[in-house]
């Protein structure tokens, strides 16, 4: 077994955690009893929802004054969940926030008490149960250990439950429906588990509605009582459910909330029992309660496009939500907007009002093109692949039927410059090429022949991503049940089976990918100025990377100096199609081939295209050892010099038919922004005409950016998009910061 690091960060947490309310004894009396729960029981199910009952109603918060319905959790460094945003997977322990709640002790004997929680998860926590078995050497880290080229995790990120099913039936109709199919498995251990679960959530809603009628809070209470066995009827009941249900998944993403909850409203505004202005006060109060659990990467809310099953009603909920997106200008939720043919230009118009008042919000996806794609990429017909859902960082799933965590990720940067080195990493003299052996440069006579030996490396790595990908579900599934979240996907409950035991309609996953565009621009510079103007040999390329280009400068400036992605160039560009083509269509056969309906790349970064960077040397286009990777399907900061147009065109050639999700960014100063809205549009309608399948957008001055890098004391809601998620500014780290101002700012 590898030795690895279980105290490390286990995902980007820029976003801080609001401190428990709890007192730490009490804290520490709940991590005890859990764990004491959880040796006491050895049934998954059965484990599941006693230590589940450990759990809740005792982590729920106090109702704020200003909260119009409730849900508030704190999280533990142990117990249960599905993502590492909040706490950890299955039955967790997150060792380094537990060593920190030590350090906040004062008492010898809690102390002690909690060295003894530590050692007995290190046996029992899933994520660590599952690196022990996976990490290598030389290969393959732990998420997210950016030493190694490819990391993995065990996670069950981006679940999007089936909550219209949940709203259209309610709780007691939820009961009948899987008493039902228990009448046909009477011993079926998960059906009888999912039942207690729905227990657990009718006193969780009465336990929540005593604390509301003991401050006055009559509404509320009387809202928790009625969803606590009934179906919805009016908004503020619609709200309640879904959040309350929401929270006990332990789900982080929330689905096309317009189409769910926008029925309800426009209900409850024809008879008179709220105007649109209640809607803004309960809107924004639903923000306030996604932006407090402080996911980071997470909170996806999505308005727009086709497969909406009330689009009138939804487009009321929509325009609202634009107007609190624009007025908050919070980091989460990550507030989405799909378009289509059919989108009203008053939804685009409130679209563009929200990002030139700087919201960087909505982030906006192009359904004329990922429909179709993803009809292809994941196997299905037109109607489902109308479900797609943008979840985290951008990764697609399809709504109420589909996992696609991304428990895998592959720097194809790192894999590059390792490969040109003997498949030596030169930032730790690792080998990291396993079986696949390399030539010596000098062997190369011929681009044709590197580009397929670096390939056979990327098949390596592809075939490694998979079986982690597959083992991590495997691992899960040995553990845990996710009840709640089993539940609301399709065929769980039809089925009798828990979502990774074969319940799940679509088996998917995601393999996330960085560095794409270094390496591509890295393979044009090397045709060009080895292969083709024979200006230098590949070994004298290759050490003047591996000196960092000291006394290199002008190769250097001559490597920069080539074509570039990002300038509409049919060079560059179609070096980085055939190369995301290669991995992209490498990866979906083999999630095809292990069984599973989809495994896509996604080309997303979730800054770890800066901490990855750290870690990966000089490369061939230019890039300095240590510095930052391209962001996501974007060109590296500064190598895009014809304009906006020519970028979008650029972005415009990855084939979406391929991946599972992939940011692009733009950003433009407020100025240009302002003036030229109506162009900005335009262009934006255009790129998605030609393919374009996703646009996100930051409006700010370089100038404020690199002030507020000096005096962050200035700018505490300085609001940018970094890719996959949005942060404040002075929050990030001085690197990462650097990255975003490097990118071009149109204006």
């Amino acid at each position: 077994m590898v030795k690895f690091n279980v105290d490390g960060g286990q995902n980007v947490e820029v976003s801080k955690k609001l401190p428990s309310e709890k007192s730490l004894y009490e804290q520490l009396e709940i991590m005890q009893l859990y764990t004491d729960t959880h040796r006491a029981f050895t049934g998954r199910e059965e484990r599941e929802v006693a230590c589940l009952k450990v759990l809740y109603p005792r982590l729920f918060r106090n109702i704020q004054p200003g909260d119009l319905f409730a849900g508030r959790l704190d999280f533990l460094p142990i117990g249960f969940g599905c993502v590492t945003s909040l706490g950890g997977v299955g039955h967790y322990c997150v060792f380094n926030k537990l060593r920190q709640f030590q350090n906040a002790l004062e008492n010898e004997n809690d102390k002690a008490q909690v060295d003894a929680l530590y050692d007995y998860w290190l046996d029992h926590d899933l994520k660590t149960k599952y690196c022990k078995d996976v990490l290598t050497e030389n290969t393959i880290g732990r998420f997210i250990d950016c030493e190694y080229a490819l990391i993995a995790t065990a996670r069950l990120s981006g679940m999007m439950l089936d909550y219209r099913k949940l709203l259209d039936l309610g709780i007691d109709g939820l009961r009948l429906q899987i008493t039902a199919q228990l009448k046909t498995e009477p011993d079926n251990a998960f059906l009888k588990a999912t039942l207690s679960c729905l227990d657990l959530f009718v006193d969780c809603a009465l336990h929540l509605a005593d604390t509301a009628m003991q401050n006055r809070r009559d509404k509320i209470a009387a809202g928790l009582i009625k969803i606590s066995k009934n179906k919805p009827e009016t908004f503020h009941e619609a709200i309640q459910l879904f959040w309350l249900y929401a929270l006990l998944a332990g789900v982080i993403n929330y689905g096309r909330l317009d189409d769910l909850l926008g029925p309800f409203l426009a209900k409850d505004i024809k008879a008179g029992r709220m105007t649109e202005a209640d809607a803004y006060d309960y809107i924004k109060c639903l923000w306030r309660m996604i932006e407090n659990r402080r996911t980071t990467v997470n909170g996806r809310v999505i308005v727009g496009g086709k497969g909406r099953k009330y689009p009138k009603e939804a487009n009321l909920f929509a325009h609202i939500a634009m107007q609190v997106a624009k007025d908050l200008r919070y980091v989460e939720p990550q507030f989405t907007l799909r378009v289509c043919k059919d989108t009203p230009e008053s939804l685009w118009d409130a679209a563009m009002d929200a990002l030139g008042a700087g919201a960087t919000y909505p982030t906006i996806y192009n359904d004329e093109v990922n429909v179709p794609a993803l009809e292809f990429a994941m196997r299905v017909d037109a109607k489902t692949s109308e479900k797609y859902l943008p979840f985290g960082c951008t990764e697609f799933v399809l709504e109420g039927q589909s996992t696609g965590t991304p428990n895998v990720c592959m720097n194809l940067l790192k894999l590059f410059t390792g490969f040109l080195n003997g498949g030596i990493d030169p930032m730790d003299g690792k080998q990291i090429s396993g079986p696949i052996k390399s030539r010596p440069l000098s062997e190369y006579t011929d681009f044709k022949t590197l580009y397929a030996d670096f390939k056979k490396l990327l098949d390596y790595y592809m075939d490694l991503s998979i079986h982690a990908q597959m083992y991590s579900y495997e691992v899960m599934n040995r553990d845990v049940s996710f009840l709640f979240t089993s539940i609301l996907i399709d065929d769980c409950i039809h089925r009798g089976k828990a979502l990774l035991d074969g319940g799940v309609r679509y088996l998917g996953g995601t393999n996330e990918i960085y560095g794409l565009i270094n390496t591509s621009d890295a393979l044009w510079a090397i045709k060009d100025v080895v292969y083709t103007r024979k200006l230098y040999t590949l070994e004298e390329v290759h050490q003047a990377a591996m000196a960092n280009f000291e006394g290199h400068e002008a190769l250097r400036q001559l490597l920069w100096q080539c074509d570039k992605y990002g300038n509409d160039l049919d060079t560059a560009d179609n070096m980085a199609v055939d190369l995301y083509k290669h991995v992209a269509a490498g990866v979906r056969q083999r999630g095809i081939d292990a069984g599973m309906q989809y495994f896509l790349v996604v080309i997303s970064n979730n800054q770890l295209n800066t901490e990855w960077g750290r870690t990966t040397g000089a490369s061939l286009d230019g890039r300095f050892s240590g510095m930052y990777m391209n962001p996501a399907n974007n060109p590296q900061g500064g190598a895009n010099t014809c304009g906006p147009t020519a970028m979008l065109n650029s972005l415009a050639k990855i084939d979406a038919r391929y991946h599972g999700g992939s940011v692009q960014n733009i950003k433009f100063t407020p100025s240009f922004f302002a003036e030229n809205r109506g162009f900005i549009k335009a262009l934006f309608k255009v790129y998605f005409k030609k393919g374009g399948p996703h646009i996100m957008v930051t409006v700010v001055d370089r100038g404020t950016l690199e002030d507020a890098m000096e005096h962050p004391e200035k700018y505490p809601d300085l609001i940018v998009r970094v890719s996959g998620f949005s942060a404040v500014f002075v929050d990030l780290e001085r690197d990462i910061q650097e990255e975003l101002i490097s990118r071009v700012n149109y204006g």
